[in-house]
């Protein structure tokens, strides 16, 4: 199997009638965050199945060619398919093993090197976790934690929103093993973004800590900062706490 079969498959899919469905909801239309952003009109359960398909030897090298695709979905393809080879590569007896830890590093890489192509909220959720925020947690030859800041301090500070979104949705894996120090970080280095999808990010980054990690923390973290924080970030923040503490929250 090669990118130019999976693409030539995904595009015979292609439903004129879904596309126009999800090019509103992604919101491609001039001045939407999502403008000029094309889809075939297949949904994400379709995608996983072609990924599915993928044989376990298709080669990394053919990856970039799904990832500079038109087409929206077949970006996603690539990035499932990274996101299916990195976790292999993840499973606990192969954490520290020297070959793995190459590989995923390899990996990591091409996802920052293409991160850009992840332009939509929906491609930056379901690879910056399962990739970048996981190798976060692992054995890596590039860097020590220092490395791992700086790599996330660069997609933070970078000009391009995808970016931005990556260097704290990636936290959901940190938070799911009780690290709470990546989204508390990058929570605050955001907090005053222009924009409402990274105020959404971030209040569901930290509803997310705090219910995997600590509530306490995350009552801190409000304590701080709850006069300044967006009143969507706030919103997303206290989602899942009583009505009489969230009523509490939204009147500071």
């Amino acid at each position: 199997m090669t990118a130019k079969e999976i693409i030539r498959h995904m595009e015979s899919l292609q439903n004129d009638e879904q596309r126009q469905i999800l090019m509103r909801f992604f919101k491609t239309g001039p001045g939407e965050y999502g403008e000029g952003d094309e889809f075939l009109g297949l949904k994400v359960p379709q995608t996983r199945k072609v990924v599915e398909a993928v044989p376990r030897d298709f080669p990394l090298s053919e990856v970039p060619e799904l990832l500079m695709n038109r087409w929206h979905e077949i970006r996603l393809c690539g990035l499932l398919i990274l996101v299916a080879k990195f976790e292999k590569l993840a499973a606990k007896r192969l954490e520290n093993d020297p070959r793995a830890i190459a590989a995923r590093d390899e990996i990591l890489s091409m996802y920052l090197q293409y991160a850009e192509q992840a332009n939509n909220w929906d491609l930056v959720d379901l690879s910056a976790p399962k990739i970048l925020g996981h190798w976060l947690l692992l054995p890596t030859n590039l860097g020590d934690k220092d490395y791992k800041i700086k790599v996330l301090d660069d997609l933070a500070q970078s000009p391009c929103l995808w970016k931005q979104r990556m260097s704290i949705v990636c936290s959901w894996k940190t938070s799911q093993t009780g690290d709470p120090s990546w989204c508390l970080r990058y929570a605050e280095i955001h907090l005053h973004h222009p924009h409402d999808l990274m105020h959404k990010a971030v209040g569901w980054m930290l509803r997310e800590m705090g219910k995997r990690v600590s509530t306490d923390l995350l009552r801190d973290f409000l304590r701080q900062h709850v006069h300044e924080m967006p009143r969507t970030a706030l919103r997303y923040a206290i989602e899942k706490m009583p009505e009489q503490e969230r009523q509490y929250w939204m009147k500071q």
